[in-house]
């Protein structure tokens, strides 16, 4: 079983003991989920290498969750998992994927209306009998229409952080092969987009028909659309499609190049070579038969059906011959990066080993999974040289969120932890920091005088989703202006495929960043990517410092810092407007 697929199954054993009503279990299933889900490696190869003990060594996981995990990996089902399923009569995870939909929620709908499903929950509200159910209202009601048509706008879409291991893993595994000399992910993986609805690989290989062989029979397969010499195609077990091509050493730039797209940024690069009197397309840049060429110009060059090939064999010498600089894959969306490109003016982009540090990392003194010394150490043996604690404030009442007189306690207890030789030998800083809530009126959760104290202050939106674009612009605006606001975390609020975001102006944001001195954070996580590149954009022309953070709730996490580092790409950031990308001290001196 991969990760995904293990982490699926305990979320749905915590969502029903909470629709049970159970204490305290939902939450450790929770946990445990959302660290399997995110875990770098393949927890059935941990499993195989250090059994049941080294699985009670993932973030989150005791030995009852680990013995539930070991299940699954040898038996493929877990007993548990059908027992509360049976006693559930509805469908627990489609429903609940309506943003405020929990599993206490689905137990009354299905108490007092019968719904089990999705349809059944959007016939009852199109019918208007959920605002008659006590607790909920019209208002209730319209929020889980709108729901359902989000859901449902975004079906079919893959979380790329989500699904980008088990690729790497297919990637992986083709590449060992011995007939095989070269595997590349393309497409709107390789692009680093949002989500992605398949995804796109090409090979180079000696033997082709080895490799579809051992591509249409991999474990995770459960349909093969299509087993050709040169091209496959297989549906996964999570539901994503995968195609596989094999393609000739002298044209894989050229298809690599047409695979990764986007659209229109083919459709622009194919026009540039029709000007020229020359065809491009997945098999290379040619000049056509009977244009005229020197012998110079392609001796060498391999002749074909659609003229003489005069580049295609790397992308490099693609974008060259047709005058201009290679541009990264996370740019080609037709944005204007051809144009630049053409001036040999593009932006030198983060790169994805730039960080130096995290600045929205939660513990166990809230709702993380790792103790502060826990999150610092697998910091360190990620380079970084710094990171700031951010557990949530008193608000957020269903993480445990800290008051003043905790995070007081807490900055005490970082001061120890700094003070420490392991910590202090290799210069790496723990920063005390919160994420304090926005209250509805703008104000902060936490006293001026306590914020004061603290190294970073990051603050978000955790509630009253639903105000007016106006209210909620001013409500932000207003904590920016707070002297102690350092950093707005996820500054929009939306989940990717779950929730979309707030009503909030941010181009007036992106202004009063400007002239408050507060940054504006890329949240890392993959369901949130929050800055949106289109924001991110605008942040860069507008001089607004961002950082990047992983929003790590377990150790696991930092790894999301990469898809954070992509999307910062894709708005063509670069290190200089990043301030996590600075040492600590150059960092620490840009924050208020």
């Amino acid at each position: 079983m991969k990760n995904t697929e293990i982490a699926k199954i305990l979320y749905e054993i915590g969502e029903c003991l909470e629709m049970q009503e159970v204490l305290f279990k939902p939450r450790a299933y929770e946990k445990a989920a959302n660290a399997v889900e995110s875990f770098e490696e393949d927890v059935s190869e941990i499993y195989r290498h250090g059994g049941l003990k080294a699985l009670e060594e993932i973030p989150g996981v005791g030995v009852s969750i680990a013995e539930k995990i070991e299940e699954l990996i040898t038996n493929g089902r877990c007993a548990y998992h059908e027992q509360l399923k049976k006693k559930t009569p509805v469908n627990l995870s489609e429903l609940t994927a309506i943003e405020g939909v929990g599993p206490k929620m689905v137990l009354k709908l299905y108490k007092k209306l019968g719904v089990k499903n999705l349809n059944d929950l959007e016939r009852a509200a199109r019918r208007g009998k959920i605002r008659a159910l006590e607790g909920f209202g019209e208002k209730s009601e319209e929020h889980i229409l709108k729901g359902i048509q989000f859901l449902r706008a975004s079906g079919g879409r893959f979380v790329l952080g989500f699904v980008m291991p088990q690729i790497r893993e297919i990637e992986r595994r083709l590449q060992n092969l011995k007939n095989v000399e070269r595997v590349v992910v393309a497409g709107s993986a390789r692009r680093k987009k949002e989500t992605i609805g398949d995804v796109d690989m090409l090979v180079i290989a000696r033997n082709p028909k080895s490799v579809m062989d051992y591509f249409a029979s991999m474990p995770e397969v459960i349909n093969v659309y299509a087993h050709g010499e040169t091209k496959s195609a297989v549906k996964l077990k999570n539901g994503m499609d995968v195609d596989l091509r094999v393609v000739p050493h002298d044209s894989f730039g050229a298809a690599l190049n047409y695979f990764t797209g986007s659209k229109a940024h083919n459709i622009a690069l194919r026009e540039i070579a029709q000007k020229k009197g020359w065809k491009l397309n997945e098999y290379g840049l040619f000049k056509t038969k009977n244009q005229p060429s020197s012998r110079a110009q392609v001796e060498g060059k391999p002749k074909t059906k659609n003229g003489i090939q005069i580049a295609g064999k790397t992308e490099d010498e693609l974008y060259k011959k047709l005058g201009m600089d290679y541009i990264e894959p996370e740019m080609r969306e037709g944005w204007g990066e051809i144009q630049l490109a053409q001036k040999h003016s593009l932006p030198e982009l983060i790169g994805y080993n730039d960080l130096r540090g995290d600045l929205q990392v939660q513990t166990n003194w809230t709702d993380g999974a790792n103790t502060i010394e826990e999150m610092a150490r697998e910091a360190i043996k990620l380079g970084m040289e710094y990171i700031a604690i951010t557990d949530h404030t008193k608000r957020l009442a269903m993480t445990g969120g800290l008051d003043e007189k905790k995070l007081l306690k807490q900055m005490a207890y970082i001061d120890g932890v700094n003070s420490k030789s392991e910590f202090r030998n290799s210069k790496f800083r723990i920063l005390k920091g919160t994420e304090c809530d926005i209250l509805k009126d703008g104000t902060l959760d936490i006293r001026d005088d306590v914020l004061a104290k603290l190294d970073v202050v990051g603050v978000s939106v955790h509630s009253h989703f639903n105000l007016s674009r106006k209210d909620q612009t001013e409500r932000i605006i207003r904590a920016m202006k707070n002297p102690h606001a350092d950093i707005v975390f996820h500054p929009t609020g939306r989940l990717i495929n779950r929730r979309q975001p707030y009503e909030v102006d941010m181009e007036a944001i992106i202004a009063a960043a400007k002239k408050t001195g507060t940054v504006l954070e890329i949240d890392a996580y993959p369901d949130r990517l929050d800055l949106k590149d289109e924001y991110i954009r605008k942040c860069v022309e507008a001089g607004v410092n961002m950082s990047i953070d992983s929003d790590a709730h377990s150790t696991a996490h930092f790894h999301y810092l990469e898809f954070g580092i992509a999307q910062a790409r894709r708005g063509w950031a670069s290190r200089s407007e990043v301030v996590n990308a600075w040492g600590t001290e150059q960092m620490l001196a840009r924050l208020k």
